[in-house]
């Protein structure tokens, strides 16, 4: 099994859902109001005065077999929208109950 973090602008929240779903990943913790800097380009999202943007966040875990075909959803939404700004980032399951 792969844990999933994304980080993505929340403009994104609603296309990053129809992702998951379209990969058939039901289960997901989102976290809202994720402030941040991108290491590449893009303006921060600090959800201050002078960057009021902010980002959510969500954090998935799936079956290897449906880790590919997520990002590759994923990696496509980016390309569309390179304004916004969306990472992933993929970690093993050692264990769960």
């Amino acid at each position: 099994m792969k844990t999933i973090f994304i980080t993505y602008d929340r403009a994104l929240h609603d296309l990053v859902i129809e992702a998951l779903d379209a990969s058939n990943v039901r289960g997901y913790t989102l976290l809202s109001d994720v402030s941040g800097r991108g290491t590449k380009t893009g303006d921060p999202h600090l959800g201050s005065h002078a960057w009021p943007t902010l980002n959510d966040a969500l954090f998935t875990v799936v079956e290897d077999s449906q880790t590919d075909p997520l990002l590759k959803r994923l990696r496509q939404l980016d390309i569309d929208n390179p304004l916004l700004g969306l990472r992933a980032f993929v970690w093993n399951v050692e264990q769960s109950i």
